[in-house]
């Protein structure tokens, strides 16, 4: 048998159970990974509580839940190639990440480096194609000053420090507990909320020209009144916002297996630090759904396994 996060009904953190499940077995061209560690994401709560995503979700019950997931291949499928039962690996897939075992096309599996913490692997899919993919849709160079919202977060603190290989100047909102952790990634902290326009153009006086939307319209409004083009703000969080100013919303999707296999190369070099801010075991994994939705997290929360 073999462990299963899943839910019957859509609300809050609680209604996620552990189910017993017959293992899955990998059919042709597939991979079965025995999971380490997985990942939690924002994304997974707007699902089981039925909040609205960027594109609408299709959940059946009882469904899986999350996507990330770190671990070691333990079964290969007919006319499967580059693959060996032991080999370390990460990689995603929807509404099946926190399980004990993920059965996965063999092409959406990266290669896990030697250098890289079990704990990062496991909670990198989404959080790292999503920071990737938002810094190229606005094509950073060294002449910009970029505003990265919830930059202490998953995606915002790999998406922040993403700009700042770029040769940007990156200005980060977060709360004041993590102003001294953004100054040491070379990120210029700024605290959210009111007078935050202000608050920017003391670090930046001639404004802004481009975002990194990670947390809603305070962002976005705040990007456009110091002079960022629409066209060079990215939001994952304020859908609306693509069709009243046309700013982009790329997320994930608009990053390659390749990709992650290039960030999870830069995080193992040092070049790119991914914080975990708990390790919760998955028998735990209401109460960390419910930490990741009071806000404030350092990095990433990860289940293991």
């Amino acid at each position: 048998m073999s462990r299963r996060v899943t839910y019957s009904q859509l609300g809050g953190p609680e209604v996620l159970t552990i189910s017993e499940i017959t293992a899955p077995h990998a059919g042709d061209g597939e991979v079965r990974v025995r999971v380490k560690f997985a990942g939690i994401n924002p994304f997974d709560a707007k699902v089981f509580s039925g909040a609205a995503t960027a594109n609408p979700q299709n959940v059946t019950f009882p469904s899986g839940n999350g996507n990330d997931f770190a671990g070691v291949v333990d079964e290969i499928g007919d006319g499967v190639e580059g693959w060996t039962v032991g080999d370390e690996v990460l990689g995603g897939k929807g509404f099946s990440g926190q399980a004990d075992f993920v059965v996965v096309p063999a092409e959406k599996l990266v290669r896990k480096p030697a250098q890289l913490g079990w704990e990062q692997a496991g909670g990198l899919d989404i959080a790292g194609r999503t920071a990737w993919a938002s810094v190229d849709a606005v094509a950073l160079t060294a002449a910009d000053t970029v505003l990265v919202s919830a930059a202490a977060g998953g995606v915002g603190v790999i998406a922040a420090q993403l700009a700042k290989l770029k040769g940007a100047t990156v200005i980060g909102s977060a709360s004041a507990s993590n102003h001294d952790f953004l100054r040491s990634l070379g990120i210029h902290p700024v605290t959210y909320g009111e007078g935050m326009v202000e608050r920017i153009l003391e670090i930046s006086p001639e404004g802004l020209t481009a975002a990194l939307d990670n947390n809603g319209r305070e962002t976005v409004d705040a990007a456009l009144a110091l002079g960022a083009p629409a066209d060079r703000i990215n939001t994952i969080a304020d859908y609306a916002a693509v069709s009243e100013y046309g700013t982009s919303g790329v997320g994930a999707a608009g990053a390659t297996p390749q990709d992650l296999a290039s960030l999870a190369a830069l995080i193992a070099a040092g070049t790119v630090q991914v914080p975990i801010d708990e390790v919760f075991p998955i028998e735990q994994v209401s109460a960390a759904y419910t930490k990741l939705l009071h806000g404030h997290s350092r990095g990433k929360i990860v289940l293991a396994l």
